[in-house]
Parts: C-alpha cells; structure tokens; sequence
C-alpha cells in the first residue's frame, strides 16, 4: 500500500472510494492545516518549475492559486484581500513586467 501523507484536495477521498480501495485519512489541526498547506506550496512550486510547456505551467499555476485561496482563509482573509495588498504594492514598487534584473547597487 502506497503511504503518501500529503494534504488531498477535498474530492480525492471520494474518487478513491470509487476506485473501491481502502484508504485512510485524519482531519488535520488548524496548525497541522497551516503546515501542510505550506509544504503543498512548496510541493506545486517546485512541480511548476519543472513544467515542460505552457499548458502543465497552467495546471500548476491554478494549484499553486488553489493553495493561495486557502492560505489567505486561515490567515483571515480572501482571495479578494491578497488582490488588494498585490495592487497596492504593483501601484507602490511596480509588478515584474518590464523583466527588470538588479544587478548591484553601489554604496
């Protein structure tokens, strides 16, 4: 039996169940929650960068985005809250359009 002790999205139990497997499952903490969110973020990061062309980055792109949804729920906000701040700074700093590469400031 394959041991993946990772964080599913919400539907995978019930696809395996249709799959007529036995599996097992545990609801995590808030703090077991936090953690494990971070390392799928790590996990969908790392999968992103090693994307083979445009349609797999998407794929990744969209779960890296499903992970930021969730993060910003435990951290007492919305998707709408993490836009707003991500304005703010692109309006303050600017965003990474123009591929600026910072190469050294002198003293």
């Amino acid at each position: 039996m394959p041991l993946y002790n990772k964080l599913v999205r919400d539907k995978i139990p019930a696809i395996i169940n249709n799959t007529a497997k036995d599996f097992h499952t545990k609801r995590l903490s808030e703090d077991e929650y936090i953690i494990e969110l971070k390392k799928k973020l790590n996990e969908e990061i790392s999968e992103y960068q090693i994307a083979g062309d445009n349609q797999d980055a998407l794929e990744e792109l969209a779960d890296v985005l499903e992970i930021i949804h969730s993060l910003a729920i435990v951290h007492g906000a919305d998707i709408d809250e993490i836009e707003k701040i991500r304005q703010k700074k692109a309006e303050e700093k600017g965003s990474f359009q123009e591929r600026i590469f910072l190469i050294d400031v002198e003293d």
